[in-house]
């Protein structure tokens, strides 16, 4: 390893306080890569059959059940929940208010957001014009923004982060049962009458209560092997009842093979696969801690969490700019049949083209990351709520239809939440626009 390498991983690790828990900030790292290279591998692409979202999950059912382990969403919320009750705490100590702390919450998830929007924008406004199918531009914006439904569902935890740690601090683990139970009334309603819009409270209501759990950590609630184990062991058994007996299928990860989903939208099933999770990385938390104290891999975990955003939103658009390239040029040999052996054989060769062209975006936009400081008084409690909730609407609709239809371009969902961050002061205008405002 090269001395400069080495010299500047001490110099990180020597400045990192010894109150840091570092297994938080490598959680959150090792998860966002297991996302990213779980998307790179699902997602198939072939000379004949274009680009097939769920393409490994509907062609080897066999893979099903191996999703219990790269659906790792929950460990992002576990990781939240620890992080945003740290940092409310931190602000209610030094009296800042919510507004303030929530709209510096979505500076730091929602300006990443800027430049993936309007690149796709522009994208498809010059697609459209050059004679491109709608429904080809539609399906490559719909896979771009994949990502965006988890930044969605994660703003809206964000907004109700400081009213459930209340809860929590008031009613302890009472909090998360009934938060729980309460997303399985929702899914029983949801299922029995056939309607996936019943379940979109789930959207929130799974993932704020499982993100408590997070708040159990920071409290040392979850440090005994027993507490852990007991907490893999519900999460374990429960999801396996809820898959053996019930309606939920294997499938952690939408298939199009599924009738119904345990992730779109979000169900039950999601809060279990977390415990069962969450009971296992905790349970390695003290020899995590031990891995962490080298400087190599605390320097390679402080790297990936300070460009993380980038990482995460960009990288499906490597894929699809990719995959447009190579299906427009007709490259047979680039693009072998998904599951045979020439196509495991070159997923690691891939991978490693994906990652040089994310590494390139994450260098041309990563720094929407590290923002000005914000030195702007609080703003009214509204304007962060709205600006949230203008975000959560616009990133939800593109998740799921991308940014075209039959008719075009949908130009009101890509820029609702750019607007949002506009007009409810997300965005920090130059001082002189603000004074001629």
């Amino acid at each position: 390893m090269p001395r400069s390498f080495m010299a500047q991983a001490q110099k990180i690790d020597a400045a990192t306080p010894a109150s840091r828990n570092r297994e938080v900030d490598f959680l959150r790292a090792a998860a966002i890569t297991v996302v990213v290279l779980g998307h790179w591998t699902i997602i198939a692409v072939s000379s004949t059959g274009g680009i097939e979202p769920h393409g490994l999950l509907d062609e080897a059912r066999w893979t099903h059940p191996l999703t219990w382990v790269f659906q790792v969403m929950p460990i992002f919320f576990l990781v939240g929940g620890y992080s945003n009750a740290l940092s409310w705490r931190s602000a209610r100590r030094n009296n800042t208010g919510y507004a303030e702390w929530l709209r510096a919450r979505l500076r730091r998830l929602g300006l990443p957001l800027i430049p993936l929007l309007l690149v796709w924008l522009v994208t498809c406004i010059i697609a459209l014009s050059a004679g491109a199918e709608p429904a080809a531009v539609q399906l490559a914006s719909q896979m771009a923004l994949v990502p965006t439904w988890f930044l969605a569902a994660y703003l809206l935890v964000a907004i109700v982060a400081p009213p459930c740690l209340m809860l929590w601090e008031k009613w302890g683990w009472w909090s998360i049962i009934l938060g729980i139970a309460a997303t399985g009334i929702i899914d029983l309603i949801s299922i029995t009458t056939g309607s996936i819009l019943a379940g979109y409270p789930n959207y929130l209501l799974v993932w704020a209560s499982f993100h408590q759990f997070g708040y159990a950590w920071l409290d040392g609630r979850l440090s005994s092997l027993k507490r852990c184990l007991l907490l893999f062991a519900i999460g374990a058994i429960g999801l396996g009842l809820l898959v053996g007996f019930g309606p939920y299928p294997v499938s952690m990860i939408t298939a199009g093979t599924d009738a119904i989903s345990n992730s779109a939208p979000t169900r039950v099933t999601m809060a279990f696969l977390g415990m069962a999770q969450a009971g296992i990385v905790l349970m390695l938390q003290r020899p995590l801690a031990a891995l962490l104290r080298s400087p190599g891999l605390w320097m390679l975990t402080v790297l990936v969490n300070q460009r993380i955003m980038t990482w995460f939103l960009w990288h499906l658009t490597a894929l699809t700019a990719l995959a447009q390239v190579l299906l427009a040029l007709d490259a047979e040999a680039l693009l072998p049949t998904p599951l045979t052996g020439v196509w495991w054989l070159t997923r690691p060769l891939w991978c490693l083209g994906l990652l040089a062209i994310t590494g390139l975006l994450v260098v041309i936009f990563g720094r929407f990351e590290t923002p000005q400081p914000d030195d702007r008084p609080a703003p009214k409690i509204w304007m962060p709520i709205l600006a949230a909730a203008s975000i959560c609407a616009g990133l939800a609709i593109m998740a799921d239809v991308g940014m075209v239809d039959a008719n075009g371009v949908t130009w009101i969902w890509p820029l609702l939440p750019l607007a949002g961050m506009l007009v409810f002061g997300v965005v920090k205008l130059p001082r002189t626009f603000s004074r001629r405002g």
